[in-house]
């Protein structure tokens, strides 16, 4: 059916995570795409294009849930291409609930699968729908931080498997307001000293030297920076090994506005001394103390 030099690049996920963007990005780089064509077809539109003149090599294709029943077919196809020994490689497109029903909210765009009910019904179905996808993931995306030059770069540093090292968030935030969704690593300083009982500081904020330092300089702090920039050394570089694009890092204090700011300053100093493109965000820096 194909010869080993052709390349399928199937592009799947949740409605308004990034699909068009993604599709975008593999047709500039020389993918044929096309969009949503039934599983049962696949083979005998790869057949066709191995005899294009000339043959077309590599293809991006774009599957959603409006096709459920077409999904079922989904696996055995993969298997079945990847016989051939052809390449077939599975990217899956996440986002957090939160941020998708954002992103409809602005649009003001009705879910394909909730025409009459909710977002939040409609992605909770297409969920449920893209499970098997989703486990044949050879690359899995959450865009829920990342804007559209992220995500455009983010695809094409995996399709073309450039070692470029991942990008890191360090985000501050308060456990009193919930854990951020998008962090993919969780760590918590609830234990380290407490700016907010002291009453000269309470007011202030970890951005500020004599914060900082009072968290800082305490030994306890001392011995968590040293044993975490370890951890995330080690981490790190089986990411990049991984072609991980992006990594987000959620530091986690009560409030959100002393400890875990400081830790998250103090943390990218360490990353970026080691080469490492790091951004900072204070999730709750603003909220009253």
């Amino acid at each position: 059916m194909s010869e080993p030099s052709v390349r399928i690049v199937f592009v799947s996920g949740l409605s308004g995570s990034g699909r068009t963007t993604a599709m975008g990005a593999l047709e500039d780089l020389g993918f044929y795409g096309v969009d949503n064509i039934p599983p049962q077809l696949i083979e005998q539109f790869v057949d066709l294009c191995a005899k294009a003149s000339p043959p077309i090599r590599d293809i991006a294709l774009a599957l959603d849930a409006r096709e459920a029943a077409f999904l079922k077919g989904f696996p055995a196809v993969v298997q079945s291409i990847r016989a051939t020994g052809a390449r077939a490689d599975v990217l899956f497109l996440d986002c957090a609930d939160e941020v998708l029903v954002s992103r409809y909210r602005e649009t003001r765009r009705v879910h394909p699968l909730a025409p009459t009910g909710t977002v939040e019904q409609g992605i909770e179905r297409e969920r449920a729908l893209l499970e098997d996808v989703a486990r044949l993931a050879d690359y899995a995306l959450d865009t829920s931080r990342l804007n559209i030059h992220q995500l455009r770069d983010a695809v094409v540093r995996w399709a073309t498997g450039e070692g470029k090292p991942s990008v890191v968030t360090l985000l501050s935030f308060g456990y009193r307001y919930g854990v951020p969704p998008a962090a993919e690593l969780l760590f918590d300083v609830r234990f380290l000293p407490n700016p907010h009982f002291e009453p000269r500081l309470r007011p202030r904020t970890g951005l500020q030297e004599d914060v900082a330092r009072y968290v800082l300089d305490h030994e306890r702090t001392k011995e968590l920076l040293e044993r975490l920039g370890g951890f995330l050394a080690y981490l790190l570089e089986r990411y990049d090994a991984e072609g991980k694009a992006y990594l987000t890092i959620g530091i986690g204090c009560t409030g959100g506005r002393h400890r875990s700011v400081a830790v998250a300053g103090a943390l990218a100093e360490r990353l970026r001394a080691s080469g490492r493109e790091v951004n900072v965000q204070h999730r709750d820096l603003e909220k009253e103390p």
